[in-house]
């Protein structure tokens, strides 16, 4: 029976399913968007038969936005690129309650596109953007998170913490500020230097999201100098003597950072995320040595 018929049979409600009977077909589009089935099988089942139930009792169809969510998750590439190109900005709008940590969340597929590491969805989401008006597409990528789930922190934020340098450079490319702040007033550079501090695992990764948020930084910005001021010897061995004096506003960067930094600035910004960066300036840890 056609699916606008069977709703009509039934009022036009899509509320009709008892919970447990939504927890069962959610399951099965989470493991179907796990096993990475076909898109128009995914397709079929998000808007024939698929239902979430929400917290005030009522059983909702997949929004795209939701759906984008478990593409994520799963890294399911050609269905991302489906949603984003077929709904477009629709894909990336708030989903219900039940997919929130609480009523002051905002959109989340950023964020969890850099948490995850989804590079390939990150560019699409990213690209997708490009379609808000220049106003809200500036609020996107620079929106702070849920307070209660990441502290406030932005898409750079997070990039910075988990060590993301593709994530971070995407983002820069794409006019997230580096001067942006979270809840507790903190920049990304604030965020680096204090995961930085915490521990020296993976401290490669991190001196390359240093030389990135150099390059979109003229002047550095953030915080905490005093504890790079506190503690000198221990600081230029994590940074680098060059990092270090950039970072306390003794020295300037490097003379090969500052070109760099005025051919970024010349170029359009919505073609940032695409530009070409030499093979030389990958990793850029060497830069701050």
């Amino acid at each position: 029976m056609p699916w606008d018929v069977r709703l009509a049979d039934r009022g036009g409600r899509a509320d009709y399913k008892s919970e447990k009977q939504c927890k069962k077909t959610s399951f099965a589009f989470y493991q179907a968007v796990r096993d990475l089935l076909a898109v128009w099988a995914l397709e079929d089942m998000r808007t024939m038969e698929v239902f979430h139930w929400e917290e005030d009792g009522r059983a909702c169809a997949y929004s795209p936005s939701e759906a984008l969510l478990y593409a994520l998750v799963h890294d399911h590439q050609p269905y991302a690129r489906y949603l984003l190109s077929r709904f477009s900005v629709g894909a990336l709008e708030m989903p219900s309650k039940s997919f929130r940590c609480c009523p002051s969340s905002c959109t989340p597929h950023l964020a969890m596109a850099v948490r995850y590491n989804r590079l390939a969805i990150l560019q699409m989401i990213l690209a997708a953007a490009k379609h808000f008006p220049e106003g809200e597409r500036l609020g996107y990528v620079n929106r702070r998170g849920c307070a209660h789930l990441e502290a406030g922190k932005t898409p750079l934020h997070l990039a910075c913490e988990l060590g993301r340098p593709e994530c971070l450079l995407m983002l820069l490319g794409s006019a997230a500020s580096p001067c942006v702040t979270d809840r507790d007033g903190n920049t990304p550079l604030d965020s680096l230097l204090a995961h930085i501090g915490h521990s020296e695992l993976d401290l490669r990764l991190k001196r390359v999201c240093l030389g990135y948020l150099v390059l979109f930084m003229p002047e550095p910005r953030f915080q905490t100098r005093g504890h790079l001021l506190d503690s000198p010897q221990r600081w230029r061995a994590l940074l680098g003597e060059q990092g270090y004096q950039w970072l306390c506003g003794s020295a300037p960067p490097s003379l090969c950072v500052r070109a760099m930094q005025t051919l970024i600035r010349s170029v359009p910004p919505e073609e940032l995320d695409s530009l070409p960066l030499p093979d030389f300036l990958k990793p850029l840890d060497f830069r701050l040595q």
